[in-house]
């Protein structure tokens, strides 16, 4: 695969997208180099150096690790262009006007490097104007860059060229983002806020109409249009809210600027609720109030009728709980019919959101796949509009809109597109999704990047291969499915609920290891959903329990210790491939094997002092062996406990990483352990490894003692835990807890500097994880656990 090798990004302007999509670059180990105006007073720098100090204080923070902020470059135009010179794609993300960036771009084009791509990240100004300001030689690297708010987490990018824009630039930067920034590429058409929002805005406008004119609230629109559709959990009016009211209004007035002719113009207008909150300065989350008020704990909803914030917490009515979780023909059909307002109101906004999409599909992309990936992907949809469209029956339900605009029910009297109607029963089929423009259905792209996924983000009706089906069965059960893509390397794939480890998942373990020391290359624990583990089984455990008490658990609980050191000390590599929590067992799991893969967002701890137990399955092992390792790796004296007390610390306070540069802090990956940016390339790169591991004659550790803290660490920890528990600060039943931990991760009653075995520390470690199980206070966490899902303080 060739590749476009960006040594150095420059991000022009220090705004709220600017700063985090710096941040984000830096997260994905791209250099970068923040721009902003020269300030007024004090240092030049000063706009960029507070937009930096303003990332750390962010939530969610925009970056792996605060201290990273110190990694962006600080320039100022007035005193630093010369850096642009080194700079192989300068991405534009200064306010939303036109005279502005044009300005800009006259500034910085003397100094940009002949070869570097020039990107405006910009929600909806028309790409080809913009380009107009540049000289010649220039435009044909030019192109529109749309990152969604927060850059960190969200996963859409929208590419949009222009008619100058070379079609092996747009390959490259495509092939950039995807897989060094980790994000999923839909390329748009030059239009008014081109897809995503396009599609988004007006469905969300057509939203507050028919909320309206069905007479619901704020809150009962957003329980209905929230998780209840496969939708982010916000709903509309929240959502608004998080990303500003004043930003909303901006994007909707680009609508309402370029698109006159539109037939849904009418309803581009903005909302007469929406303008007065803005003219009173309600601007949503960052104001404190806009549709939503928070007073103290309470969270209050304007009532537009009476001009004032009341109590907020209705609910849909449960028949449309119940309807909504029908298949896609019997929903929309049983909306449709019902005369209840809230069912009346959602099948209108289906209707209104198939009917637009159907309308501007030619104009705004590519192809309806592009819409379905851009919805998914930039307003957290399940489902695209499309997909649903096709799910619930194509041709039915495009008679049903038809019948909805000749009775004058639907927003805009334009009909449906001729090949809505031609015959077809959607627009997604194996071989592409339908392209109006072209008149056929357009594959998906065929860029070499694509190569490292094997198992990318698909529309229903795609027909594509699902991890479930693909590749070659070896073993399957209830709890694991053994399998291979290429006849080298066995991926073990975990089937439980949130992928729990039971003794089923144990043994799938033990049998991935067995098969793959006959006859292949290495073991890749890879599961085609989140998350890569929540933990052990607690369920499981029960009936074992209340039969025979916690004596009945600790043999199954050595088994798991002993499926640990059986990955560690496995005659080929072990790899895990995480992805989303790895939480207790599941961080287990991980750090017992012998590399990680783990995707940017990827969530690990052992947390099991939540349910009032101490991590039992090699954990605390892990962390007394790595303090050794690391003490050796230091000064000849190094005192070991200075490394166990941070190890210590993550245990008892249940610290979870909160992105994998995080818990490669915490040491829970470690420095030769490799961060995938893209989540869809996890299963490649992991494979990868394995096999590099294997060629390259990997061997497993030698089995050795090490040395440990003593029974002087333990009570140098239990001293400061002292002072906590007397102070308030934990429970008794923390401090009993803590101390257990420490009396592990220590080494239990030697001498400092004893050696110890790894077999040693998991007999202590099961025997207090054991004697837990039997306190009244840990019962207490575990049922509490159980029924809530909640932790128990107690």
């Amino acid at each position: 695969m060739s590749r476009f090798q960006v040594r150095k990004v420059a991000v022009l302007g220090a705004g709220v997208m600017g700063a985090q999509i710096a941040a984000h670059l830096v997260n994905v180990k791209v250099p970068v180099v923040l721009f902003d105006l020269p300030a007024k007073e004090g240092p030049k720098n000063g706009i960029v150096t507070r937009a930096v100090e303003g990332l750390k204080k962010l939530k969610p923070s925009p970056l792996g690790v605060p201290e990273d902020a110190a990694l962006i470059q600080q320039a100022n135009y007035e005193e630093h262009l010369e850096l642009l010179k080194d700079c192989d794609l300068v991405i534009e993300a200064i306010a939303e006007r036109m005279d502005w960036k044009l300005d800009l771009y006259k500034k910085i084009a003397p100094y940009v490097a002949p070869h570097a791509i020039v990107a405006s990240n910009t929600s909806g100004l028309s790409i080809t104007k913009l380009s107009e300001a540049l000289p010649e030689e220039i435009k044909p690297r030019f192109c529109g860059i749309h990152f969604f708010n927060p850059p960190r987490y969200m996963y859409l990018v929208e590419l949009i060229p222009t008619p100058a824009t070379r079609a092996d630039i747009l390959d490259q930067l495509e092939t950039f983002v995807t897989t060094s920034v980790g994000k999923g590429v839909v390329r748009a058409k030059d239009t008014p806020n081109f897809i995503a929002n396009r599609v988004g805005i007006a469905g969300m406008l057509a939203t507050i109409i028919e909320a309206e004119k069905f007479g619901l609230s704020y809150d009962v629109v957003d329980d209905l249009t929230g998780k209840k559709l496969g939708r982010a959990s916000s709903g509309t009016f929240r959502t608004a809210d998080v990303v500003g009211l004043d930003t909303m209004a901006h994007v909707i007035k680009t609508l309402q600027d370029n698109l006159a002719d539109d037939p849904f113009y009418p309803t581009y207008q903005t909302p007469p609720v929406l303008a007065k909150l803005i003219e009173q300065g309600a601007l949503g989350q960052k104001s404190g109030a806009g549709f939503y008020k928070k007073v103290g704990k309470d969270i209050l909803r304007l009532d537009p009728a009476k001009g004032e914030y009341v109590p907020s917490g209705a609910k849909a009515d449960e028949i449309i709980g119940r309807i909504l979780k029908k298949p896609g023909a019997e929903r929309l059909k049983l909306l449709r019919e019902s005369s209840n307002p809230q069912a009346q109101f959602l099948w209108s906004i289906f209707r209104d959101g198939f009917h637009y999409c159907a309308v501007h599909l030619e104009s705004i992309a590519d192809s309806a796949r592009d819409v379905d990936f851009a919805i998914r992907w930039g307003f957290g949809w399940k489902q695209g509009p499309f997909e649903l469209w096709q799910e619930a029956g194509w041709k039915q339900v495009a008679q049903w809109i038809q019948e909805d605009i000749e009775a004058g029910k639907a927003l805009s009297k334009a009909p449906l597109p001729a090949w809505v109607f031609d015959g077809r029963d959607g627009v997604h089929r194996p071989e592409g999704s339908w392209s109006p423009a072209k008149k056929t259905y357009v594959p998906r792209s065929d860029l070499a990047v694509y190569r490292r996924q094997f198992f990318p983000e698909n529309v229903l009706g795609s027909g594509a291969v699902t991890p479930h089906q693909a590749g070659k069965t070896l073993h399957e059960d209830d709890s694991v499915r053994l399998w291979t893509l290429d006849d080298e390397v066995v991926i073990l794939s975990i089937k439980t609920k949130m992928h729990a480890i039971g003794p089923g998942v144990v043994q799938g373990l033990l049998q991935a290891v067995d098969l793959a020391e006959r006859q292949y290359k290495g073991v890749v624990v890879w599961s085609p959903d989140e998350p890569f583990s929540a933990g052990a089984d607690l369920q499981a455990m029960l009936p074992a329990f209340m039969a025979g008490g916690a004596k009945a658990i600790e043999p199954e609980e050595k088994k798991l210790q002993d499926a640990m050191l059986r990955l560690r000390y496995a005659n080929v590599p072990t790899v895990a491939a995480i992805r989303g929590m790895a939480l207790g067992g599941g961080c287990e799991l991980a750090v017992y094997c012998a590399k990680r893969v783990a995707a940017m967002e990827s969530y690990i701890g052992l947390v099991e002092v939540g349910v009032g137990l101490i991590p039992g399955a090699g954990g605390l092992t892990y962390i007394a062996r790595r303090a050794a390792e690391m003490a050796s790796a230091g000064n000849a004296g190094a005192d070991i406990l200075t490394f166990v007390k941070d190890g210590f610390t993550s245990a008892a306070m249940a610290k979870v990483g909160t992105s994998a540069i995080e818990s490669r802090k915490l040491g829970f990956l470690l420095d030769d352990d490799v961060i995938v940016p893209n989540k869809d390339e996890l299963l490649y790169v992991a494979i990868q490894q394995a096999k590099a591991m294997f060629e390259s004659g990997y061997r497993a550790p030698l089995k050795r003692l090490f040395p440990v803290a003593g029974r002087s660490g333990v009570a140098t920890i239990k001293g400061q835990l002292v002072n906590m528990r007397d102070g308030g600060f934990i429970s008794q039943h923390d401090f009993h807890i803590a101390s257990l931990i420490a009396d592990v991760v220590c080494g239990g009653e030697v001498e400092a500097g004893s050696l110890v075995s790894e077999e040693y520390l998991m007999a202590l470690e099961r025997k207090h994880f054991c004697s837990l199980l039997n306190h009244p206070k840990t019962q207490e966490r575990i049922m509490g656990m159980l029924q809530t899902g909640k932790p128990v303080r107690n």
